[in-house]
């Protein structure tokens, strides 16, 4: 019995067309939704936190907290500054760069994520940076700035439920012997608690850069957290910031989904290839010719013999045999 077949209108399938359309846009759109609004960012955002401290006085604010004494900063303050001592070598991306009075650099880092490179990070910042400080034709490196390479992080790196970590050079056989490079690399902890070690407006900043709202401002005792607190305001109300905001986010935003779609075509072909070479070892096994494998599994011999030489290293390798058969078919492409 012959069955009928349906068929189906054009405009049926543009209407299906247009429906999957309309869902992955509705996708893409619920994705969007994800993005945090500017008005709700804490200063642990690093967008929020170059945008804030890109002003000197803020900047000033923050750093005159954390090294409880009082800064004085040059104008001159840059966010996201890239140095690169070679074309060949690996550039850094400092959050914020700045300069006080006294010609001492601090680069200050906020870090969301924890990583298993981030002191090993800290320490390939500090070459690049000592290494821009000097210009060419100067031989005496006791003209390098003091510097502080400041690095705020969401979670405890060590572990030991300090505020701060502050790390200087120092001598293992004599302790009290420090090298006195000039260069300063602190970690900070926003959630911390030794509250007794340090200061409390340092713990009232930390708290606050994670929960950045105006009700944290109202309990603090600190001028400098409410001037900062000012500076927050007013970079969550400027339209232009706000644009600024929504293209760095779309543009990162885009950038994962092809990140994401170069994953999944990479699999694919990976996968595709791992069953040609599966192939290639099962009709290896049954005895066919270099150029029938080839054939079959559809790729140059010059490939295939490549595949077959690494499957018998691996094989020799873990103690199996197969060499005697591999060089017959090798010879016999030869021949």
């Amino acid at each position: 019995m012959v069955k009928n077949k349906i068929k189906v209108r054009p405009e049926t399938r543009a209407k299906a067309g247009n429906g999957t359309a309309e869902k992955s846009a509705k996708k893409e759109m619920q994705q969007k939704k994800t993005m945090i609004p500017l008005r709700e960012l804490n200063l642990t955002s690093r967008f929020l936190f170059d945008e804030v401290m890109e002003d000197a006085a803020t900047q000033q604010e923050a750093l005159s907290i954390i090294l409880g004494r009082d800064i004085s900063l040059l104008q001159q303050i840059q966010s996201e500054k890239e140095l690169r001592i070679s074309p060949l070598a690996r550039s850094i991306r400092m959050d914020v760069f700045s300069i006080d009075e006294d010609e001492i650099v601090y680069n200050t880092e906020m870090q969301n994520r924890r990583k298993g490179d981030l002191v090993r990070r800290s320490r390939y910042y500090q070459g690049i940076l000592d290494t821009s400080l000097l210009e060419p034709g100067i031989l005496d490196y006791n003209r390098l700035n003091q510097t502080y390479l400041i690095m705020i992080m969401t979670f405890d790196l060590f572990g030991l439920g300090k505020y701060c970590y502050t790390f200087m050079p120092k001598c293992l056989e004599v302790p009290d012997l420090s090298l006195d490079d000039g260069a300063v690399r602190m970690f900070l902890n926003t959630r911390g608690r030794n509250d007794s070690e340090v200061s409390k407006e340092l713990t009232e900043f930390l708290h606050y850069l994670e929960h950045t709202t105006d009700a944290v401002v109202e309990q603090t005792e600190s001028a400098r957290i409410r001037r900062i607190h000012d500076r927050v305001r007013q970079v969550r109300s400027d339209e232009e910031i706000g644009v600024k905001y929504m293209q760095a986010w779309e543009e990162r935003y885009y950038d994962r989904q092809e990140a994401r779609e170069e994953g999944l075509q990479e699999g694919r072909t990976e996968g595709r290839i791992e069953a040609k070479r599966c192939m290639a070892q099962r009709l290896t096994k049954m005895g066919l010719s270099i150029e029938q494998i080839a054939k079959a599994a559809e790729v140059d011999i010059a490939v295939l013999e490549q595949w077959l030489k690494e499957d018998t290293v691996h094989r020799w390798m873990e103690g199996g045999s197969g060499e005697e058969k591999l060089e017959v078919n090798i010879e016999e492409s030869d021949a």
